[in-house]
């Protein structure tokens, strides 16, 4: 039983659901309008990193392809 390697996914999920507990019992403990307003800051800042990152991103050349017929 104690064979399990580190890092399996099990223990991921496991933190997974710890960190939803936490946020649970953060909206138990302050109300569900301030966790509302700051998860929704936090999505605006994720989506202006996301926008960000995208936009600064070099965008690729097409290539232009020579057609050949065959004979």
């Amino acid at each position: 039983m104690n064979c399990r390697r580190h890092g399996s996914k099990p223990t991921i999920a496991l933190w997974m659901l710890v960190a939803v507990a936490d946020l649970a019992i953060l909206v138990a403990a302050t109300g569900f309008v301030m966790v509302f307003l700051t998860l929704a800051a936090l999505a605006v800042v994720a989506g202006g990193v996301v926008a960000v990152r995208s936009l600064r991103r070099p965008q690729p050349e097409p290539v232009e392809v020579t057609a050949r017929r065959r004979a």
